[in-house]
C-alpha cells in the first residue's frame, strides 16, 4: 500500500481505540453549544433586578415599578443596595429624592454595567408614565421572530473554528510528538517513506476526523436550538476543509521538533490561548480598540470563524469570502513548508 495511504488508516484506527480523543474531538463542542446555548437563550423579555431605597415614598415607587413585567423592584436599605450594586446582584437603584411628594427621583447605577442603562430608560419610562405623564403619541410594537439571530447563531460557527484549530493542532501536532516518544519516528525513519508522505497523511487523516465533528455539531444544534444553515452547504465544506488544512499545517510545525509532551503543550497553549480570547469566537473581536482589529484578522482562527459567518448566517457565497480564504490559504502554505524543512525523524 502507498505510504500515505497507510499511515492515513492507522492514524484512523489509533484515533478511534482513544475514548478521551474521541470525546473531544467530537462530544465537548456538543457539550459546550448546549451548556452556552441554554445560558444564552433568547427570552421573550429580560428581567431587570431593582432596588427601591427605604424612604417615605418607596413603597409608592415599588407599587409604579411592579406594573411592569421587565422589572423586579425590592426595597432595601441604602446600605445593603450598595453591596448588591457592588457585586452585581442589581442593576440599579432608585430613591425619591423629594421628600414631600415623591416626584423627585435619584438614580444609582454603574453606567459601565451590561443593562443598567437600558433599566434606568426602562424604569424611568414606567415611573414617567404612572405618575401622570401625558404622551403625544400612541406607539405600536410588532415582535419580529426569525431564526438566524440567536445567541446560538453567532457561536456555532465559532465552536467549529474552535473545534478545527483544537482538531489540528492536537490531533496532529500532539500525536507526532507522541510517535517521537514512542520511538515511532525512528521505525519510520527505516522505511522507503518520504517525510512528505508521512506529513501529508497526518493531515489527510485530520480531513476524515473532521467530517463527523462538523455534522455533528450542526446536526445537535439543528434539532435542540432550530439551528439554519442559510448559505451554500458545499461552500461550508470548503471553508471547514480550509480550516482543518490550515490548523493541521500549523500542527504540524509545532510537532517538527518538539521531544516531549510538555514542550508540545506549552507551544500549542501559546497558539491557541491567545486566539481563544482575540478571534471572535465566543464575542465579536470588535469589542477590542479599532487598531487591533487588523492583527486579529491575520490570525489563523479569525477568517475561518468570519468566512463561517458570512455563509451560515447571512447566506454570503464562498467568492464573496476570498479575502479570508486569502489568509487560510497563507496560513496552510507556509506552515508546511515549513514543516517540511524542519522535521526530523529523531531527537
Amino acid at each position: 500500500m502507498h505510504p500515505v495511504y497507510n499511515i492515513s488508516l492507522t492514524r484512523l484506527k489509533e484515533f478511534i481505540r482513544r475514548p478521551e480523543a474521541v470525546f473531544w474531538v467530537y462530544f465537548f463542542p456538543i457539550l459546550m453549544v448546549l451548556v452556552l446555548g441554554i445560558a444564552f437563550r433568547n427570552q421573550t423579555q429580560e428581567v431587570f433586578s431593582v432596588d427601591v431605597i427605604e424612604g417615605p415614598h418607596s413603597q409608592m415607587l415599588k407599587q409604579h415599578l411592579d406594573e411592569s413585567l421587565q422589572i423586579d423592584a425590592t426595597i432595601i436599605s441604602l446600605e445593603e443596595s450598595r453591596k448588591r450594586l457592588r457585586v452585581g446582584k442589581t442593576t440599579l437603584a432608585i430613591s425619591a429624592a423629594d421628600a414631600t411628594d415623591g416626584r423627585s427621583i435619584e438614580y444609582l447605577l454603574d453606567p459601565k454595567r451590561p443593562g443598567a442603562i437600558e433599566a434606568r430608560g426602562i424604569v424611568d419610562d414606567q415611573l414617567q408614565s404612572s405618575m401622570g405623564r401625558n404622551d403625544v403619541f400612541t406607539a405600536r410594537q410588532t415582535e419580529f421572530d426569525e431564526p438566524g439571530g440567536t445567541f446560538v447563531d453567532f457561536l456555532v460557527p465559532g465552536l467549529l473554528g474552535i473545534g478545527l484549530m483544537g482538531g489540528g493542532m492536537w490531533g496532529v501536532g500532539f500525536a507526532i510528538v507522541d510517535m517521537r516518544i514512542r520511538k515511532l519516528l525512528k521505525r519510520y525513519m527505516a522505511t522507503p517513506m518520504r517525510r512528505s508522505d508521512f506529513l501529508i497523511s497526518m493531515i489527510l487523516s485530520r480531513l476524515v476526523f473532521m467530517v463527523p465533528q462538523v455534522l455533528l455539531l450542526i446536526v445537535v444544534s439543528y434539532f435542540v436550538f432550530d439551528y439554519r444553515v442559510y448559505g451554500n452547504l458545499l461552500a461550508v465544506g470548503v471553508l471547514v476543509s480550509l480550516g482543518a488544512l490550515e490548523f493541521a499545517a500549523i500542527g504540524l510545525v509545532v510537532g517538527a521538533r518538539a521531544r516531549t509532551l510538555e514542550t508540545a503543550s506549552g507551544l500549542m497553549n501559546l497558539v491557541m490561548l491567545p486566539m481563544w480570547t482575540l478571534c471572535g469566537a465566543f464575542f465579536s473581536y470588535e469589542r477590542f480598540p479599532e487598531m487591533f482589529h487588523p492583527l486579529i484578522k491575520l490570525l489563523p482562527l479569525t477568517p475561518i470563524i468570519d468566512s463561517l459567518r458570512g455563509v451560515m448566517m447571512e447566506g454570503e457565497s464562498l467568492f464573496s469570502q476570498w479575502p479570508e480564504i486569502a489568509v487560510m490559504a497563507a496560513w496552510t502554505v507556509i506552515p508546511f513548508v515549513v514543516a517540511m524543512t524542519i522535521f526530523r525523524w529523531r531527537d
